[in-house]
């Protein structure tokens, strides 16, 4: 999936990604009406950051511990470097691991793994190691989410006065 840069996100689309924000099922109609700008506009501001891949799934909204997944672990990983692409398709199989980063450092990959409880995070960890090509794991459960990914803050430099449309 192509993801738009940040450079292409104007005052407008970032106006209109906050609104979004505050108010997931507004309307174009509604959004024209609090923005000030032409319904059409706001359709096609909309469509073009859906499809340029700027939006992400609606699922990535939804917390693990409303599906009963009350613990979040991170997972360092190290590959055998000619079976990474057997570690990638295997890592896409366990619904648990819901996020991974590739890395610099001492871990080629990251990724971020939802458990029921410190069993399931065992039973998760041994999936992931079975996977062909995986050379060590490192574990950190965390214990408090201090702050979740946000683009609040972001959209709001975006959208100030100092980023002309």
């Amino acid at each position: 999936m192509c993801i738009m840069s940040a450079s292409k996100l104007d005052r407008l689309d970032a106006r209109i990604l906050l609104a979004l924000d505050v108010n997931p099922d507004a309307s174009a109609l509604a959004l024209s009406r609090s923005l000030g700008v032409a319904r059409n506009t706001i359709h096609a501001r909309i469509a073009r950051l859906e499809a340029s891949g700027a939006l992400g799934s609606f699922t990535r909204r939804l917390r693990g511990a409303a599906m009963g997944y009350s613990l979040t672990a991170l997972v360092s990983i190290s590959v055998m470097q000619t079976k990474s692409h057997l570690v990638e398709a295997g890592i896409f199989t366990i619904p648990e691991v819901v996020e991974v980063h590739a890395t610099t450092g001492d871990a080629d990959l990251v990724a971020k793994v939802l458990a029921k409880d410190t069993t399931d995070l065992h039973r998760i960890n041994t999936e992931i190691l079975r996977l062909e090509g995986i050379q060590r794991t490192s574990t950190v459960i965390s214990v408090l989410e201090v702050m979740p990914t946000r683009m609040q803050a972001l959209l709001e430099r975006m959208a100030g006065e100092d980023n002309p449309v």
